[in-house]
């Protein structure tokens, strides 16, 4: 919980015993800070001080109670306005309850219990809303784009690029690159670094919903639209509202609700399933994908007016293998973060180890990278990490033929037998693969032989 602090009340209130009353209860509690006005003008006039409460009398001389609560509100709406008022009419209440104050207390022999229990309650609210607002605030520093996408290669300068243009708009945003190179990363640091990062970012992996749960899932749906449905559902889009929905894997969507989509995007409005109401949509749509969408628009598997009307502007996440330095970078920044969280050492990377890393390709790429680099850092003796404590475990055979030093007689063996692995040792079909005569197929074959004996 945010640390709390002492509260400032101002008590606007023109009869000199009722303020001498208000300040006797608010003073029982010694973390109350208590400051009286007698005039509207007055309280406004000091607004600059922060009040955290204000107890407002209805009736002032000066103005009018909801006039000093509208201008509370407007100079910040944080601040809690408690109303206090001989007046016992519930439309009076119920107006200036609209107007944002957070209650309405009538002055009877009940108030100092009511109000007591009213700033307490108050007090709280204003601990979350300042709890919300730090939380808010760590998470905009945490998404900045020198802090939290790591590098400095010319490839990754031209992400940053367009990560500027970005964040100036709401055009739509298409991001692409392979598994693991961050693309919701991109997404939130987008959302953290625009106008709407004080309202929600709500990501949604299209690929993780089946497809019959799927319309649901994004536009909602209203109580008893269909067996199951037992209560009405805000789907992801209302949920983004004033803020950004983030669409992972946007090529896994199945093309029957493809249509469904693109109107909500064209038309910034949606009706949730079973019912009728036209719900306003005010959102940033960022979408992402490891596919070409491009060429599935030729499969005929993705639409083509969605796929243009999705394009905006596209940025394209280059893998780890083409970034350069940026591994080491990394692998720096993942050994620092992964030290800190577990208390460790500080840890060292060798140059052995880091020549080591700066040969493998990572098909994996960044989230590759670092789970590497966490269990490198669980490995490691004394306070370096050694190229024995640098661990690959690829699933993908292709990647490792580049990963080490052999003479091209080596590569063409290893290139041979993989292929043969992977067809069944057909040597025709093989033949034809890789264009070659499968009289050269099988004297490479015989040359592993011999060179096996």
């Amino acid at each position: 919980m945010y640390e709390q602090e002492p509260v400032k009340i101002f008590v606007v209130e023109d009869d000199p015993a009722y303020t001498k009353f208000l300040q006797y209860v608010l003073g029982l509690n010694p973390d109350f800070e208590v400051t009286s006005f007698s005039t509207g003008k007055e309280c406004l006039d000091n607004l600059y001080q922060k009040p955290a409460i204000v107890t407002l009398d209805y009736s002032l001389p000066d103005m009018p109670g909801e006039k000093v609560l509208q201008e509370v509100k407007s100079y910040d709406t944080n601040i809690q306005v408690v109303i206090i008022s001989a007046q016992e009419k519930i439309g009076t209440a119920v107006e200036l309850l609209k107007l944002g104050a957070y209650d309405y207390i009538t002055k009877d022999e009940d108030t100092k219990n009511r109000l007591l229990n009213t700033i307490n309650n108050a007090r709280q609210n204003i601990s979350l809303i300042k709890e919300i607002d730090h939380l808010k605030q760590e998470i905009s520093e945490k998404y900045e784009f020198d802090k939290s996408i790591i590098g400095n290669s010319s490839a990754l300068k031209k992400v940053f690029s367009l990560l500027e243009k970005a964040v100036k708009t709401n055009i739509t945003v298409s991001i692409t690159g392979e598994t693991g190179t961050g693309k919701e990363l991109v997404a939130k640091a987008i959302h953290y670094n625009s106008k709407r990062k004080k309202k929600q970012f709500v990501a949604v992996n299209i690929a993780a919903i089946p497809a019959e749960l799927m319309e649901s899932e994004l536009f909602g749906h209203e109580k008893g639209a269909f067996t199951g449905a037992n209560t009405r559902r805000i789907g992801k889009f209302e949920e983004a509202e004033g803020g950004t929905i983030f669409l992972d894997e946007i090529g896994e969507m199945d093309l029957s609700l493809q249509a469904k989509l693109l109107r909500v995007i064209q038309e910034r409005e949606l009706s949730r399933i079973g019912g009728n109401d036209v719900i306003k949509l005010d959102i940033r749509l960022i979408v992402a994908t490891h596919r070409d969408l491009a060429e599935e628009v030729k499969k005929g598997n993705f639409r083509e007016d969605l796929y243009y009307r999705l394009l905006g502007l596209p940025i394209h996440l280059p893998p780890l293998r083409d970034r350069g330095k940026d591994v080491i970078i990394l692998a720096k920044y993942f050994l620092q973060s992964f030290g800190k969280d577990n208390g460790l050492p500080s840890l060292k990377l060798s140059s052995e180890a880091q020549e080591k890393l700066l040969n493998y390709p990572f098909p994996g790429n960044v989230r590759e990278l670092r789970s590497i680099i966490e269990l490198a850092a669980v490995m490691a003796n004394d306070q370096e990490v050694s190229a024995e404590d640098i661990n690959f475990n690829s699933v993908s055979k292709e990647t490792n033929f580049l990963f080490e030093e052999m003479t091209l007689k080596d590569y063409t063996f290893k290139i041979i037998r993989y292929y043969l692995d992977k067809y069944d040792n057909n040597v025709l079909q093989v033949a034809a693969k890789l264009d070659i005569g499968k009289s050269t197929i099988y004297r490479y074959l015989k040359e592993m032989e011999e060179e096996a004996l």
